[in-house]
């Protein structure tokens, strides 16, 4: 019993660093592969917020401002997994992140996955 319980234990302080370095490495501003955008993402309580800090076509509904507030967290193969709720359109979708030093990839999903993108993003 004892045993379990410091296994269950020492499992999750391997989970909580593993949390904090993947959402460390996710921290900072990002350009959008397709150049149409850039984000801060940052902490925002027990979230991560990606935070618009520059668009260049507003015309789609996508303005500086706006946010996606994102509890992830981390799974087996590295990547980091959760949802993302976006309060300018109140969708909530299914998100995967892969963060590396200067590059970071995101797939999110609606409907229960039949509709998905995904993104990719340079560390400014």
């Amino acid at each position: 019993m004892r045993v379990a319980l410091a296994t269950l234990v020492a499992l999750g302080m391997i989970f909580s660093t593993e949390a904090f370095a993947s959402e460390e490495k996710m921290s900072g501003s990002w350009s959008r592969g397709d150049g149409l955008a850039a984000v801060r993402i940052a902490p925002c309580g027990s979230s991560m917020c990606a935070v618009n800090t520059w668009v260049k076509d507003s015309s789609q509904g996508e303005k500086v401002g706006d946010r996606l507030v994102m509890t992830v967290s981390p799974k087996a193969d590295g990547k980091m997994s959760g949802t993302a709720f976006d309060p300018q359109r109140k969708l909530t979708y299914r998100i995967d992140i892969s963060v590396a030093d200067q590059s970071m990839k995101t797939r999110g999903c609606v409907l229960g996955g039949l509709l998905c993108k995904s993104v990719g993003w340079t560390k400014q």
